[in-house]
């Protein structure tokens, strides 16, 4: 059974950082991983990929601010997420996909204040 299980979010004030991370159990030979969000009204985007051979993209609105980066040998992705701002407070999903089948986390949230 995979396991997909998000940490990392909470309560910061604008220029803040997080660092979420998203460990993967049960799977082996993941393909790509991501971090996703949803804001309230909003459809889930896309927030940032990286490939298992580390090739990395972000939506426009967090480049330069948010860094996503893998451990292949621990199942595990992580978001380093600097200079918050209130637009990012969202739940942050963590996507790991193997071939056409994506396994999604819970979700975490992160709510940035003004």
């Amino acid at each position: 059974q995979v396991q997909v299980v998000e940490s990392g979010g909470g309560l910061v004030q604008a220029g803040g950082s997080l660092r979420l991370s998203c460990v993967a159990s049960g799977i082996f030979s993941i393909d790509d991983m991501g971090w996703y969000r949803r804001a309230p009204g909003k459809q889930r985007e896309v927030v940032a990929r990286v490939t298992r051979g580390g090739s990395t993209s972000y939506v426009d609105s967090v480049k330069g601010r948010f860094t996503i980066s893998r451990d292949n040998a621990k199942n595990t992705v992580y978001l380093q997420m600097n200079s918050l701002k209130p637009e990012d407070t969202a739940v942050y999903y963590c996507g790991v996909q193997k071939s056409v089948v994506t396994y999604w986390g819970q979700g975490t949230q992160v709510t940035v204040s003004s």
